[in-house]
């Protein structure tokens, strides 16, 4: 392991996990990041019968990821949030560089098909909804919006003139303009 050039002010809190929360606050972090890896940072020191992460290598950070997919058999997810934690353990704050981490094969996740419903089980639904809920359901339906985005809509969303339909705090919190004929980001 080599040391990094990190340009991060020293850390002053004088346990590791401690360190850890500082970093993160000082990166500005979101409260559920910081929550997983300050989580994370503990299990691996633990599972290593708590032995400080500086004086563990390679071997030990592969044996540990293993562990996690073999015995623990965690999701997909859950194994990148691990490795992201590590990473950051690691690089912010022991300022280790660990090169070796991007060849570790990395658990993929299973590719499904997507469940589409039929023309007739489409209609049999529609067939079963009325008022709000029709409404609902065929302009989901017919403009591929996400529930969500669905029942945020406001009269002022609508443009009957050029058939569109504006998207306010979708996914990923950005405004898009649905046409008939496919998607148009908006900028704002």
């Amino acid at each position: 392991m080599r040391k990094s050039s990190i340009s991060l002010p020293p850390l002053s809190a004088p346990k590791i996990l401690d360190q850890v929360r500082e970093r993160i606050r000082y990166l500005h972090f979101s409260r559920s990041i910081e929550e997983a890896y300050v989580y994370w940072s503990r299990h691996f020191i633990r599972w290593s019968g708590m032995r400080h992460p500086r004086d563990m290598g390679k071997e030990d950070v592969e044996a540990f990821l293993t562990f996690l997919t073999v015995q623990r058999n965690v999701s997909v997810s859950t194994h990148r949030v691990a490795l992201s934690a590590l990473l950051f353990l690691y690089h912010k704050v022991l300022g280790i560089e660990l090169p070796w981490l991007d060849s570790l094969p990395r658990p993929v996740r299973p590719r499904r098909l997507p469940e589409v419903l039929s023309t007739d089980e489409v209609a049999a639904i529609f067939a079963h909804l009325t008022g709000h809920y029709a409404t609902l359901a065929r302009l989901l339906h017919n403009t591929g919006l996400r529930i969500n985005e669905g029942l945020r809509l406001r009269v002022n969303d609508v443009d009957f003139n050029h058939r569109a339909i504006i998207v306010r705090e979708g996914k990923g919190f950005k405004e898009r303009e649905r046409r008939a004929g496919g998607i148009r980001c908006v900028p704002g």
